[in-house]
Formats: C-alpha cells, structure tokens, sequence
C-alpha cells in the first residue's frame, strides 16, 4: 500500500483517480479548495478509511507544506491547476500563479517532506502549435500560444529542475482534453450549456474545422496506473491521447444527437475559435504504448458518454 497525495482532487480527473486510488487498496489524501472541484465526487471516496481530505489552495505555500509534512506522502499526483484555457488572457497572472509558481509550491514541498515521486498532469498545449502531426514527446516547443501551455511548460521545467537537482523522480503526463463521467469544462460542457438557453441555434467558435483529439478518463485513469506501478526513476515525460482526432463540427454532431436536437450551426470564422486554440491537436502516443497501454474508447463513445453523464447530472450544469 502507498501514501499518495492529490492535489486537485476533487475535481473531475482528480477526484477519479482517488477514487481508483483507494479501490486498488492505497492510501489517499485530498487537496482542494473547491474553486473548480466538486464535493459531490468525493461522496463514494469519503465512505473510506484510507481517505483524508485537507481544504486549502496550492498557492498557499506554508498549507501546503505542513499537509505534506503531516502526510507524509510516497507519492504527489499533482492535478490542480486553472484550466480556463479560453480566458486566460482575461486574467494573466492567474495561469502563473496556480500552474507555476503552484506547481513550484508543490515539489518543493513534497522534497522538504521526503516525498521522492512526483506526477503531473501537463498538456499537449505545451507543444503551442507544432508542425509535426501526431505529435512525439521529442517535437521541440516552439513559441507559446496560450499562457495555460506557457505556465504548463514552465511548471514541467521546474520538475526537471527537481529531479536533476535533488534526485526527484517524475512523471509528466501531456494529456490531450480527457472526457467522461465527472466532467465541468470543456467544449462539451459549453455546448451544452449554450443549447440549454437556445435549442434552435448553436455558436460555434472557430470554423467548425478545427482538428481536436481527445481522451476517456478511464483510458487516461489506466495510463497512469501503468506507470505508477512502474515505479520510473528520474525525469520522464509521456503523450496520453488518442490515435483519431475529430473536428469540432463531427464532435458536434455527436452532441446534438444525444441531445435530440436540431439547431442551426452559426461559426465565428476563423480556424481558431480564440487566441492561443491550436488549429489542431494530436499527440503520439507510442512510448507509453510500449509499454502496454492502450485506449478502450472511441472518441464517439468518449463524446457521447459525457453527454449523457451531464444530463443526468444536470446540476453541474445549473452551477455553472
């Protein structure tokens, strides 16, 4: 049995992996300050023994530390982090201080307390808008597009930094956009949300082309566990996604057909929906296939599973 420390997690991917945490027999504690999170995910975890939960915010540094020092963790899977992709240029500092300087607030805590492994959950972002297709763990970074993929990188270079310097081991998990039971954000979510208040039409940023891959969290759950298990040594980055890609209009139309509608698509132009939305994003995935990992859904049945998830969960919906 292992100790392992979540932060985030109570949120959709976070409060998940609690979940299967517990289920195979380990030891877990919580970190959240519910800003995105939910406590309602945390219902089945907290009927548990093996589960603890510690309200407080990864930029509070002093919380975090003495959480880590108390807990004593063998492990930090680290998902907390502002993902509001979209407006980051609305609130700049907001990408560096929780992806950044709280992902520093993090590591450096779990080395003061004797924590040697380290996971976390970056982003095919990080790759800004690559050339090459699908997209290796060697492409080199180009420029940055989006300040949520700038603080991603720079939070990855600060684990780096840890692992050479003080003999951390780490795994980085670039994740293209993950699906599923639990989901709050995303392009479902804000489809959805834009139907709910018209049924008869639909805005669609972008031109509707824009070539997007993405994952199950169960999928995304297994792959995680593959190299946890493995116990890796070291700096290690890994792609987890998913061989298809679909454009937003086939995603779509998955959508309003769970939903039963019909409306009248209106795009914004344009191949990108907002500044810093990659055009297209796929990643290659064949280093942690390698290693025994595969993927069970389709992205149809990702897409369509989620959407009936959010409607009988209707209530994630209104909070919103």
């Amino acid at each position: 049995m292992a100790k392992f420390l979540v932060t985030g997690g109570a949120g959709f991917i976070g409060s998940t992996f609690c979940d299967s945490a517990l289920a195979q027999g380990h030891q877990v504690l919580c970190f959240d300050n519910f800003e995105t999170g939910d406590e309602f995910f945390l219902n089945d975890a907290k009927k548990t023994q093996a589960f603890s939960f510690v309200k407080g915010d990864i930029r509070e540094f002093d919380t975090l530390k003495d959480t880590f020092q108390k807990f004593k963790p063998d492990w930090v899977v680290h998902f907390a982090a502002n993902a509001d992709v979209r407006r980051g240029l609305e609130r700049p500092r907001r990408d560096l201080d929780y992806n950044t300087i709280g992902t520093w607030n993090v590591v450096e805590s779990a080395r003061l307390s004797g924590c040697q492994n380290v996971m976390f959950s970056s982003t095919g972002s990080a790759y800004g808008e690559p050339k090459v297709f699908p997209t290796p763990e060697t492409c080199p970074c180009p420029e940055q597009t989006s300040l949520y993929g700038a603080s991603k990188s720079a939070g990855e270079g600060i684990i780096s930094a840890y692992c050479h310097g003080y003999n951390l081991n780490a795994v980085v998990f670039r994740f293209v956009s993950i699906l599923g039971p639990r989901y709050t954000h995303g392009h479902v979510f804000d489809f959805i949300q834009k139907l709910r208040k018209n049924k008869n039409e639909l805005e669609v940023l972008g031109n509707g082309k824009q070539l997007k891959s993405y994952l199950h969290i169960s999928d995304l759950m297994r792959g995680l566990w593959v190299l946890i298990n493995l116990n890796p040594k070291g700096y290690n980055v890994y792609n987890i996604g998913h061989d298809d890609a679909l454009t937003v209009d086939r995603s779509i139309s998955y959508i309003i057909d769970e939903l039963k509608l019909k409306p009248e698509l209106k795009y914004t132009g344009g191949e990108r929906g907002w500044i810093g939305d990659s055009p297209r994003i796929q990643l290659e995935c064949s280093k942690l296939k390698k290693l025994g990992w595969g993927t069970e859904y389709s992205l149809e049945q990702g897409v369509r599973d989620t959407v009936r998830y959010l409607i009988k969960n209707e209530f994630l919906l209104d909070r919103a």
